[in-house]
C-alpha cells in the first residue's frame, strides 16, 4: 500500500451521449450566462455531451475566465417544467477555472428568482456529475448561481455539463441516467467485474466481509462523520498558521471520496464532516500554539512515533466505546493523518493514513494530494494493483497512473458499497 509519483492521465475515448438525455429536461431549454469567455460557448451546458473529465479538451465547454465572484448559467423554457433535481458536470482546467467554493440553484417564481426549498446538498467534485434533490418546482426558468475562490488571484469557474430532472435521483433505477443507481458505463462493466472477482478470491477468508473496521464501519459507527489524530513524526515547528492549512487541506481531500457517494444508491450522507481532535507530537514545544483547539498528546511514542493516546483511538477500541478517553467519547479520533519527515511514497489502512510530513505541508494547496488521496481508498477497502490491471484502466489506485479521483476509482469505491452496504442496513 505504498505509494508513488503519478503522471496525469488524459482522455483517451471521445465524448458520448448523456445516458438518459432523453429524460433530461436542459436538452430543450436555452442556456444564457452572467459572462462568457470568447473561446467558450454557453451552449455547451445542455448540448447532452457527458464529459470524459472535468479538464475536457475534446468538447465544447463554458467557462468565466478572467470573470470571478458571483457568476451564473441560467436555462429557460417557453413553457413550465416540473423539476426536483438537477446534477451538474464542473468544467476545471487545474489552471484558470477551478471548481467554484460553492453553488445552490434557483428558480423562477414569476417575479423573483428564489433558491430551491429541500436541498440535499451541492457537492464539488471533479470528473463526475455532482446530483441534488430538491423540493418539486414548476418554473420557466432554472438558474445555476456559482461562487468562485474569495482569495486574491481566485480562478473562474466553468460548466461542462447541467442536466434536469422531473423526478428525484436515486429513486428510478430503471432511469439509464440516474446517477444514483448501481449503472457504471458499459465499458467499464467488465473491469470493475475483474476487479470484486480479484477481491474475493484474493480475500474472502473472513477478511474481506468479515472485516468491521473499514472506512464505511467508522463512518456509520459514527453517524456519518470521521475524526482524525496527527502525528507529527518530526523536529519541524508548526505555526498555527501551518496547523489550520493541514487542517484544511485533510479536510478537503477527504471530501473527495465522499463527494463520489452523494445521492449514489442509498448512501444516507449529503456530507461526512472531519473533525481534527489532536496533535501528537515528542516534544510540546514543537507546536508553537497555546490553545485549546485541540487535544495535545507529548512523548506517547508507539512505532517509534508519537500518537494519540490509545483510549480515544478506533483502531484500539473497535467497539466503539471509548471509557477511558481523556476528553470523553466525543474526542475520540477514527484515524490517524502519520505525517513523518523524510518519509517517501505513503501507507494507509483502518489506523489511517501515513505519508511525508514534507510532501503534507507543502502541498496543503493543491487540489489532488494524489498520494494521500490513494492511500485514503486504502482505508476504505480498495486494493493495491502491483502486479495486474483491470481491462483497459489507468486510475489512481494503480499508482503510477494518475493524479486524481477517475471514473474507474469512483465505481471502484462505490462497488464496495454496493456489497457491504447490507451490513448498515442500506
Amino acid at each position: 500500500m505504498f505509494g508513488v509519483p503519478v503522471v496525469t492521465l488524459l482522455p483517451a475515448n471521445a465524448a458520448r451521449a448523456a445516458p438518459g438525455q432523453s429524460d433530461n429536461l436542459s436538452r430543450s431549454a436555452t442556456a444564457t450566462a452572467s459572462y462568457t469567455s470568447p473561446w467558450e460557448a454557453v451552449a455547451a451546458v445542455n448540448d447532452g455531451i457527458d464529459p470524459g473529465m472535468s479538464n475536457d479538451t475534446v468538447n465544447r465547454r463554458w467557462g468565466t475566465l478572467p470573470n470571478t465572484g458571483e457568476q451564473w448559467v441560467l436555462l429557460t423554457w417557453p413553457s413550465a417544467q416540473t423539476l426536483r433535481s438537477a446534477d451538474v458536470y464542473f468544467f476545471d482546467d487545474n489552471g484558470g477555472v477551478r471548481l467554484p467554493a460553492s453553488w445552490r440553484l434557483q428558480y423562477w417564481t414569476g417575479s423573483a428568482y428564489a433558491d430551491v426549498a429541500g436541498a440535499t446538498g451541492f457537492p464539488t467534485a471533479v470528473n463526475r456529475y455532482n446530483a441534488v434533490n430538491f423540493t418539486q418546482v414548476s418554473t420557466t426558468r432554472l438558474r445555476m448561481v456559482m461562487q468562485s475562490g474569495s482569495t486574491p488571484g481566485a480562478a473562474s469557474v466553468g460548466l461542462l455539463e447541467l442536466r434536469s430532472y422531473s423526478s428525484a435521483i436515486g429513486t428510478d433505477p430503471g432511469n439509464p441516467g440516474n446517477p444514483g443507481a448501481w449503472n457504471p458505463p458499459a465499458n467499464l462493466v467488465q473491469p470493475l467485474n475483474e476487479v470484486w472477482s480479484h477481491q474475493e478470491q484474493t480475500y474472502n477468508n473472513g477478511n474481506l466481509y468479515g472485516f468491521r473496521n473499514y472506512g464505511w464501519d467508522q463512518v456509520f459507527a459514527n453517524g456519518g462523520y470521521i475524526n482524525y489524530c496527527v502525528r507529527w513524526d518530526s523536529s519541524a515547528p508548526v505555526s498555527a498558521a501551518q496547523r489550520d492549512a493541514v487542517h484544511a487541506a485533510l479536510k478537503r481531500q477527504f471530501k473527495k471520496w465522499m463527494d463520489v457517494m452523494v445521492g449514489h444508491d442509498n448512501w444516507p450522507y449529503t456530507e461526512v464532516p472531519v473533525t481534527i481532535v489532536g496533535w501528537a507530537v515528542r516534544d510540546r514545544n514543537t507546536l508553537q500554539w497555546t490553545d485549546n483547539s485541540v487535544d495535545i498528546y507529548v512523548n506517547n511514542i508507539r512505532e517509534n512515533a508519537p500518537q494519540c493516546a490509545e483510549p480515544c483511538g478506533r483502531f484500539f477500541n473497535q467497539n466503539g466505546q471509548y471509557p477511558n478517553c481523556p476528553g470523553g467519547p466525543s474526542r475520540h479520533y477514527d484515524m490517524s493523518l502519520w505525517l513523518t519527515s523524510g518519509f517517501g511514497g505513503g501507507a494507509g489502512g483502518d489506523w489511517g493514513q501515513r505519508v511525508g510530513g514534507e510532501y503534507f505541508v507543502t502541498n496543503v494547496n493543491a487540489s489532488n494530494m494524489h498520494i494521500f488521496l490513494h492511500e485514503v481508498g486504502h482505508t476504505f477497502g480498495l486494493d493495491d494493483f502491483y502486479d495486474w490491471t483491470p481491462t483497459g484502466q489507468c486510475f489512481l489506485m494503480k499508482a503510477g497512473s494518475a493524479s486524481q479521483i477517475t471514473e474507474f476509482d469512483t465505481w471502484m469505491f462505490r462497488d464496495w458499497w454496493r456489497h457491504l452496504k447490507s451490513r448498515y442496513g442500506r
